[in-house]
């Protein structure tokens, strides 16, 4: 009797995963060819699709795998090369200590040698021009404050006794309580530790001879160093951005130059404009220390009001270094303490009043780094390069933040580099 409905058919699946259907013909005989189908799937080397879905999975995850793997493998490589060009540039600091300082000196300045380029003086001239400006202001303040800084210095020894005897009364209650404190870790213990003689006084140590050839071999690197940065520094600021685009066009492609010398143009504007901005605050902050501290009876008033000007170039860690030495110098020279809470309390007043008004009007938010970072990158810097390492650490900072602006993958560093400010002010301040 023949079967009313349609024989069933059975699915392959080939190797390039085209669908063959493969009637059975006979009905008596459907279960034989049901059972057979597997091994003439086999033999004609075709594949389910549960199968070649199974086959999908496992090449994914494999390659999921093999990616984590690479990007681990990246991430270790960079680390080391982090590592192996902060050792170089430790090692070999005298070597770019100078070029360091001579790329900071130009991106501030460049902004000004444009200025006067545009106006029709020759690049050459306006950089000249500009340096010898700088080093003129530079020439003229050092000379002001040596004379006063070497009377300072020749009274440290009378100036450290008198600090000591004024803090001696403060001395004697830190050693009352450390007394106090002994004695009530004796009574609780149940063996009370033997009293410590009196140490022997140590002999004091002669000071070293300082040989001419010494001094005379400082002051040559001093001088190399100095003429150095000076040469490199008129070099770039002749050269300008004609000599950057040649630069990059020889080391890199069209685009990626043209990218890379966008980036360095947006550095050196900002760099240019932010620092000719604060010199301008610092000045005024410089004169307005000076004058409050003569008019408090401080000595070397002009000194205290430079120093407070220098070190205000750098963000929260110079306005601190400059309240302690105000402290210390008001300690020395004042006996009341009225008269040096007044000296502290000025100052802590001129420094909120040019952090929190007139910086933030002149300049604005958009360029302002974590206090953190900042400390982070003072003590790094002084740790590896000195005086030129404190310099450099928040120029370059800012630049970094400049650059990750303009980059399309830069959004995460620009937030971890700003501080902590709520995201409306963010907002506002990108309108």
């Amino acid at each position: 009797m023949p079967y009313s409905a349609a024989p069933p058919k059975a699915t392959i699946v080939s190797g390039r995963g085209k669908a063959a259907p493969t009637p059975v013909a006979v009905a008596g005989r459907s279960h034989y060819y049901c059972a057979a189908a597997p091994i003439l799937i086999a033999a004609a080397g075709l594949k389910p699709r549960n199968a070649m879905k199974e086959d999908e999975t496992a090449a994914g995850s494999r390659g999921a795998n093999d990616s984590r793997h690479l990007k681990l493998q990246a991430r270790s490589l960079l680390a080391l090369a982090a590592c192996a060009v902060t050792a170089l540039l430790y090692v070999c600091h005298e070597v770019f200590v100078p070029v360091a300082l001579a790329l900071l000196f130009a991106l501030v300045l460049s902004s000004a040698v444009e200025a006067l380029h545009r106006g029709g003086i020759p690049r050459s001239v306006s950089a000249c021009l500009m340096l010898l400006a700088l080093l003129i202001i530079i020439g003229g303040t050092l000379s002001a404050v040596a004379g006063p800084a070497q009377l300072w210095f020749a009274t440290l020894p009378q100036t450290l006794q008198t600090i000591e005897r004024k803090l001696r009364p403060a001395q004697r209650a830190l050693s009352r309580i450390e007394m106090l404190t002994s004695r009530a870790d004796a009574l609780g213990s149940a063996n009370p530790p033997a009293p410590r003689g009196a140490p022997a006084p140590a002999a004091a140590a002669e000071p070293g001879a300082v040989s001419a050839t010494d001094v005379l071999l400082e002051t040559r690197s001093g001088m190399i160093s100095t003429i150095t940065v000076i040469i490199l520094t008129l070099f770039l600021l002749s050269g300008g951005p004609p000599m950057l685009a040649r630069m990059m066009a020889a080391l890199a492609t069209d685009s990626y130059a043209a990218h890379a010398l966008k980036v360095i143009e947006a550095i050196r504007s900002e760099l240019g404009r932010y620092y000719g901005t604060i010199a301008l605050v610092n000045l005024a902050l410089g004169v307005a220390t000076g004058v409050t501290m003569m008019l408090l009876g401080l000595p070397n008033a002009f000194l205290w009001g430079t120093v407070a000007a220098v070190l205000n170039f750098v963000p929260y860690v110079g306005s601190a270094t400059t309240l302690v030495i105000l402290s210390v110098v008001a300690l020395v020279s004042f006996d009341s303490f009225g008269r040096i809470a007044a000296v502290m309390a000025s100052f802590l007043a001129l420094t909120t009043i040019e952090g929190q008004i007139v910086q933030p009007l002149l300049v604005g938010h958009r360029l302002e780094i974590s206090p953190l970072l900042v400390f982070l990158a003072v003590w790094f810097g002084g740790w590896m390069w000195g005086i030129a390492g404190i310099t450099i650490a928040v120029p370059s900072l800012l630049a970094l933040k400049v650059a990750a602006e303009h980059s399309e993958r830069g959004q995460p560093l620009v937030a971890f580099l700003s501080p902590g400010r709520s995201k409306s002010g963010r907002r506002g301040e990108r309108r």
